[in-house]
């Protein structure tokens, strides 16, 4: 190999390792541009990329609406159990509350069945008998005078009541029919719907109670008149005696 080496120049030498360092780059040049096209930019890569994230971004809205949807529904549920601010049960019941307080004060002839039954045969028999005594009759035409008296009474009073009722009733009519206009809801609008049936009722249980008074004091005149007959054709007797004409003894 020496023996080989020898042979040559030193210039010539030089110059081939020269060439030698030069062309050591130009083999390694390939690998780096292999390398470089391993990381270049793939458009299919990138297309699936923002495909999935504008899918995951329409999840993320659809999620949204749907945490809308059901926050509405809660608004809604909300507003659907909120009652109205003001109620006129209270007034209505109020009112009703007097119309039982009259029939509880009648006087006179009660309104209980039995002592009622007890004391109509008492007090208006269909004919007074030989054994009643004067101070009898008396008494009880007395006592139906009193009762007559204490119908009329009672049947007054409650038209007054009645009357004094219908401004208020006007009144209550036009706060329910505000508030079922502005009803949210359907609480607000069955509370609504609830009252007015309620103002109604109470419409119909005083057209009632004063039906009942007028006709209590009309049963109870009607009555007195027939028992102050019988009393009158008991008295007649009673002054007439057996028929037999007045005679002096001769």
């Amino acid at each position: 190999m020496r023996s080989r080496l020898s042979g040559f120049r030193p210039h010539v030498l030089s110059r081939a390792a020269i060439a030698l360092s030069l062309s050591l780059p130009i083999s390694v040049q390939p690998t780096s541009r292999v390398a470089a096209q391993s990381i270049v930019y793939d458009p299919w890569n990138y297309s699936q990329t923002l495909l999935s994230a504008a899918r995951a971004l329409d999840q993320i809205n659809n999620q949204i609406r749907s945490l809308e949807n059901q926050a509405q529904m809660l608004i809604n549920q909300a507003r659907n159990l909120e009652r109205l601010p003001t109620s006129v049960a209270g007034q209505l019941t109020s009112t009703i509350a007097r119309l039982n307080g009259l029939i509880a004060q009648a006087k006179g002839l009660s309104f209980d069945v039995q002592k009622a039954q007890a004391d109509f045969e008492r007090l208006y028999p269909r004919q007074y008998t030989a054994a009643a005594s004067s101070d009898r009759l008396v008494q009880d035409a007395t006592a139906r005078w009193d009762n007559s008296h204490e119908g009329l009474k009672q049947a007054l009073t409650t038209q007054a009541t009645i009357a004094s009722t219908i401004d208020e009733d006007r009144q209550t009519l036009g706060t329910l029919m505000a508030n079922s206009s502005a009803a949210i809801g359907s609480v607000q609008a069955q509370q609504s719907t609830n009252e007015l049936l309620g103002l109604q009722l109470k419409q119909a249980l005083q057209a009632q109670t004063l039906s009942l008074a007028q006709a209590r004091a009309d049963t109870l005149r009607a009555a007195e008149q027939q028992a102050s007959v019988a009393a009158a054709q008991e008295r007649f007797v009673r002054f007439i005696g057996d028929g037999h004409a007045y005679t002096s003894g001769k």
